[in-house]
């Protein structure tokens, strides 16, 4: 290859490596050409090198974003996750109708703006049913009632920064939708619960033992409460400090017990204050009668009772349940 000289005060003498040793060329001359030529080769090659390893550079990213999207299930945004499952048949589900009713609350609480415009319309038409339901079956207003609460509430703050752009949609549709949901809770809040009538066996019927087998399998302390109005009897059961003491440990840590402690006039620990007092600084166990799976092996998301027919050679290792947080939690980027 050449060698040019390195003297600043002139260009120096061009000099070629050969067998015998470096020799000087004149300008133009087959050595110098030649030289040219090598130098030529070298600068091909290292395209050449450079064009491969931009093509390995953009295989490994295209593997990499195909890897994240089978994690979020082929979705590319929670808005289209949320249009392709079917929540509208799930409502339908009593066992399913409760996670359904969570993912749209967090939804409501930090993810309204990231929805698209066909998202929005799929939440507030399942939103609709969901109400509906609730209407005529008279089935867990409460858990509806704090829902529209915070989409009211999240509603109010979005429309005030509309200038700021936060909302997806014309004003004057958004507005539109807050006046239905504050027209939701107003039927929700005149909902009359239909007297049963029934001459077989009924609730106060049953034995203590079994009432208050049937209390220890709440988990929602809203829930014991509510089933203590019923029967002075029930309200009876559902003031067990050990029902609530059970209750606690349940829901939260022991080293959380010590923080937030609340004796009784008598001295003793009022398990019931305590819970509501813990959660309102540490959130509680869900549960569900039937969760979203999402499938390692074949990267999907299901509902457990479908019986997903995995390839894999053993699938109970591949399934992971699904809690609403962690649906929101996959389309975080």
């Amino acid at each position: 290859m050449p060698f040019l000289g390195q003297d600043w005060r002139s260009p120096g003498w061009r000099w070629v490596k050969t067998e015998d040793g470096w020799k000087r060329c004149e300008p133009f001359s087959p050595a110098l050409e030649e030289g040219n030529n090598q130098l030529n080769d070298i600068t091909a090659c290292l395209n050449a090198f450079r064009n491969v390893l931009l093509d390995f550079v953009f295989v490994y990213f295209y593997l990499k974003c195909v890897s994240l999207s089978s994690q979020r299930h082929g979705y590319c945004t929670l808005g289209e996750a949320f249009n392709r499952l079917d929540f509208s048949s799930a409502i339908q589900d009593i066992r399913r109708f409760n996670y359904v009713v969570k993912l749209l609350q967090l939804i409501a609480k930090s993810q309204l703006t990231s929805l698209s415009g066909a998202a929005q319309k799929n939440y507030f038409n399942i939103l609709d049913k969901i109400v509906q339901k609730v209407m005529e079956d008279q089935y867990n207003p409460r858990l509806i009632k704090d829902l529209l609460q915070d989409l009211s509430s999240t509603l109010c703050i979005l429309i005030r920064g509309v200038g700021k752009s936060v909302l997806v949609g014309n004003i004057n549709i958004w507005i539109c939708r807050l006046e239905t949901i504050l027209l939701w809770q107003q039927q929700l809040k005149n909902l009359q619960m239909n007297k049963q009538v029934n001459n077989g066996l009924t609730l106060s019927d049953l034995p203590l033992h079994m009432l208050n087998n049937i209390l220890y399998r709440f988990s929602d302390g809203w829930d014991i409460i509510t089933l203590g109005q019923v029967t002075p009897t029930l309200y009876m059961l559902s003031e067990d400090r050990q029902l609530w003491k059970k209750l606690c440990q349940y829901h939260f840590a022991e080293k959380q017990f010590c923080r937030h402690l609340i004796p009784s006039e008598k001295g003793h620990i009022d398990w019931k204050l305590m819970y509501f007092a813990l959660q309102k600084y540490y959130p509680i166990k869900e549960q569900y009668g039937d969760t979203l799976h999402f499938c390692r092996h074949c990267s999907i998301l299901f509902w457990k009772d479908t019986g997903h027919p995995c390839t894999a050679s053993d699938p109970n290792t591949c399934l992971m349940p699904v809690s609403p947080q962690h649906f929101i939690d996959l389309f975080k980027f």
